[in-house]
């Protein structure tokens, strides 16, 4: 029998016993489902945390010098953390130190930060948000762009002017219906001119990267965002942006040999900084998504089975029914080769359709969770290609027993058999 005429008998015995066919099609169809997915959200939640939670947070080609890790997943020894206290804090001067050998085109950015910081205007109550101290080319490397204004000049940091770029939620909230540059805020008691609106920043996880208030770090500012211990040239961080990924390692030896001679360490002792990249901030995502992608393969896999399963029932049954038929076949000249093959093939077209119903629920599945659930979802078009070549491979093995046992039957017996 020609493998289009198997496929042919395969999609008419769906058509016709639709009831059986639906329970034949449900467990492949979930499994491919799940497939699909679980790797959408994983696939999505990738993309998100790569562009999105790094590229706004750290900025791309970007690394950060700190005192100790700022992302840290896992648990840290006693030991460790009194390590970390004991290290000495991020100066303006080791910042100035490292923007000097730098190389060309590459960008630095040094601030430190507070939350709850009590904010007002003559316009809107009180309010406790993030306030940003920075130095440097702060707006460049977060890529800040300003919708209404200006960002800080270099002039102003220099000087540390009573002036501030504003968050778009902070914009909309201090000064309602009124255009916010040009007028004054209260920070901490203390006012300053707003010059800049920044443009929208959106959110992770929720989280919305809309409310917060950038000065410059030698204006009073410096104050309010220090921090226990620290003194009055402290930084929180230095951040630096090189001009490519591969400028990035040079930058990033230069800045260790300025901090570990500045620190006056000896060639056998440990770093007494952090120095964190994209890819290092992404460590404790790498091993959400192992669990991730282990649950991705495990909840499909009982499905499949217990799809193969059905398959494999329906199957004996329906060479149970058709043993007339086979044996006619078989009395015509049909080969244990032909029987078997038909079986099979018919086997891995019902396997196939399921699969590729079970495609299209997870496609619609995955759009739905975007579009109602903070979780993102990115379809992997080799997902896609994945779950049908399963579904199809799940349809072949389900159905070499009872395509073999068909292919065995006896002619004379067969034809006997009403």
């Amino acid at each position: 029998m020609p493998l289009s005429e198997a496929i042919r008998l395969a999609l008419q015995q769906i058509r016709v016993q639709k009831l059986k066919s639906f329970f034949t099609l449900l467990g492949v169809t979930i499994g491919v489902m799940f497939l699909i997915t679980v790797v959408s959200i994983v696939e999505g939640m990738s993309k998100y945390m790569e562009e999105d939670f790094v590229g706004k947070l750290m900025g791309i080609n970007t690394f950060e010098v700190r005192r100790f890790p700022s992302i840290n997943i896992g648990n840290t020894t006693d030991e460790q953390w009194r390590e970390w206290t004991r290290r000495p804090f991020i100066s303006e001067s080791d910042a100035r130190a490292i923007s000097a050998v730098l190389p060309p085109g590459t960008l630095w950015a040094a601030n430190t930060f507070a939350t709850d910081v009590p904010i007002e205007s003559e316009y809107a109550k009180q309010r406790k948000l993030m306030v940003f101290a920075v130095d440097g080319d702060y707006f460049e490397i977060k890529k800040m762009e300003i919708a209404n204004g200006r960002p800080l000049a270099s002039q102003e940091m220099a000087t540390g002017a009573l002036s501030v770029v504003l968050g778009e939620e902070v914009a909309r909230h201090f000064f309602p219906n009124v255009d916010p540059v040009g007028r004054a805020i209260t920070i901490a008691g203390t006012r300053y001119t707003v010059v800049g609106v920044a443009e929208k920043q959106g959110s992770v996880f929720g989280f919305s990267l809309d409310k917060f208030v950038v000065g410059p770090l030698h204006s009073p500012l410096r104050r309010v965002t220090h921090r226990p211990g620290f003194t009055s040239t402290s930084v929180g961080t230095l951040a630096i942006q090189s001009p490519t990924a591969a400028m990035m390692s040079e930058s990033m030896e230069q800045t260790r040999a300025t901090m570990r001679s500045r620190h006056k360490l000896r060639p056998a002792q440990a770093d007494d900084f952090d120095m964190s990249t994209s890819k290092s901030a992404l460590a404790f995502w790498d091993k959400i998504k192992g669990y991730m992608q282990l649950a991705g393969v495990a909840l499909p896999a009982i499905s499949l089975v217990v799809g193969a399963m059905i398959i494999m029932n329906i199957m004996l049954v329906a060479v149970a029914e058709r043993t007339h038929e086979i044996g006619i076949r078989k009395a015509l000249g049909a080969r244990r080769r032909d029987i078997m093959n038909q079986f099979l093939t018919e086997s891995a077209t019902l396997s196939t359709v399921g699969a590729g119903i079970g495609v299209a629920i997870g496609i619609a599945a995955s759009k739905i969770i975007a579009a109602t659930s903070p979780l993102p979802a990115a379809i992997a078009p080799w997902s896609i290609a994945a779950g049908v070549l399963t579904g199809t491979v799940v349809g072949i093995i389900a159905g070499i027993y009872p395509a073999s046992r068909a292919a065995r039957l006896d002619p004379i017996l067969a034809i006997r058999q009403e």
